[in-house]
């Protein structure tokens, strides 16, 4: 026993010297300035105007995508468990396409649209990053937003919830959104997040489309010049994912609690 503690404890150390080491490096990094320390690199990201306008533009689509996402999936999986559970195998099987084929490879075919085809829908579509790059990143978080719907939907007793619903005189839409909805509030979220932290990260598809004006995409051009600037935008991205993280649990926790 002792020494079965003994080796977690070995290796919960070397853990947190892999994940802590280079976060305190990069913090102490991001904090020099001339002549010693301060908080020059983060304050220059809330006074740099090309930054804020490619971090509200990313935020655009993320928020754009996350709600088509979640339009598409929670209907679909809610109906797959209901009334074609034979089916969940093949879709499971289709939500990982995305993930097998390499984002570079769906850029290149999607380069190769943007350049030869020119019909109106797609100048249209193409007119513009927003309105270019969300289909593709609808595709790209459908896996991870199935995969968080369906485990919600498999930790709840769904067919009692939304027969009993119907019973009460409730359509499928009303025991959908008050039903079904309230209780993998917190998969919604996770799916929500995880899409956001999918799109603030995406660069490859935006790079090969000559979409310069995302955050992921300033955040590299920064990093060219200003080192100090592009980590502490690093350090502050990543901060944001984990706030958005711990208040995830944070709401999944209350609603556990409020439930027992």
């Amino acid at each position: 026993m002792r020494r079965g503690r003994r080796w977690r404890v070995v290796v919960f150390v070397i853990a947190a010297i892999y994940f802590l080491v280079p976060l305190v490096a990069a913090g102490e990094f991001s904090l020099r300035k001339p002549g010693g320390y301060g908080f020059a690199n983060y304050l220059a990201i809330a006074t740099d105007p090309v930054l804020l306008d490619a971090l509200l533009v990313s935020l655009e689509i993320a928020v754009v995508t996350a709600v088509l996402v979640l339009v598409l999936v929670i209907p679909t999986a809610v109906w797959v468990r209901l009334r074609l559970p034979a089916v969940a195998g093949l879709l499971e099987s289709a939500t990982i396409l995305p993930i097998v084929v390499p984002p570079v490879v769906m850029a290149a075919g999607i380069a190769f649209v943007q350049a030869n085809l020119d019909a109106p829908v797609f100048r249209s579509l193409f007119s513009s990053s927003i309105s270019a790059l969300t289909p593709f990143y609808v595709v790209l978080a459908l896996p991870f937003a199935y995969r968080a719907i369906d485990n919600g939907l498999a930790a709840i007793p769904l067919r009692t919830l939304v027969e009993a619903a119907r019973n009460l005189g409730a359509g499928w839409a009303s025991a959908l959104l008050r039903v079904v909805l309230p209780a993998i509030r917190s998969a919604v979220l996770g799916s929500a997040f995880l899409t956001l932290a999918l799109v603030l990260g995406e660069i490859v598809i935006a790079r090969i489309l000559l979409y310069t004006d995302t955050f992921p995409i300033a955040v590299v051009d920064v990093g060219r010049s200003v080192a100090g600037v592009s980590v502490a935008l690093t350090l502050a991205s990543l901060l944001l994912t984990w706030v958005l993280l711990l208040a995830v649990s944070f709401a999944g926790s209350r609603r556990a609690r409020s439930n027992a």
